[in-house]
């Protein structure tokens, strides 16, 4: 059984998609663009995006009553991979306690609403 997680603490889904759905012990996030929801603006610079973009992860995964802990894998797009030693830095912030998740690491030609960053988890419920 499928439960769909939204929360106002991120930014709503722009489309036919949920911000995350639980199922079967693991919750999948769409990709978290670094909108910030109370403005719907993006900040300026990678570092800024990938700490939005994670901040928005992190309330989605508050939301289903877990933290960023529980992560085991996580994508990491990127509009252009000069920016990935920047990212890298705001990324490993995030994670600490329980060690690093499973990540992988692209880029993309071209990001919505031509985003620097767009994230997106699966994380142990």
């Amino acid at each position: 059984m499928k439960k769909v997680i939204s929360t106002d603490r991120a930014p709503a889904a722009i489309g036919p998609y949920a911000q995350a759905v639980a199922t079967d012990g693991l919750l999948i996030t769409s990709g978290q663009l670094p909108i910030n929801p109370a403005t719907g603006e993006f900040p300026e610079g990678i570092a800024e995006q990938t700490k939005q973009s994670l901040t928005n992860v992190k309330e989605i995964l508050a939301e289903a009553g877990v933290g960023m802990d529980r992560v085991i894998k996580t994508t990491v797009f990127l509009s252009d991979m000069e920016n990935f030693g920047a990212m890298n830095g705001v990324y490993a912030s995030f994670f600490g306690e329980g060690g690093f998740p499973a990540r992988s690491a692209v880029e993309v030609a071209r990001l919505p609403k031509d985003a620097l960053v767009e994230i997106e988890v699966i994380a142990a419920l």
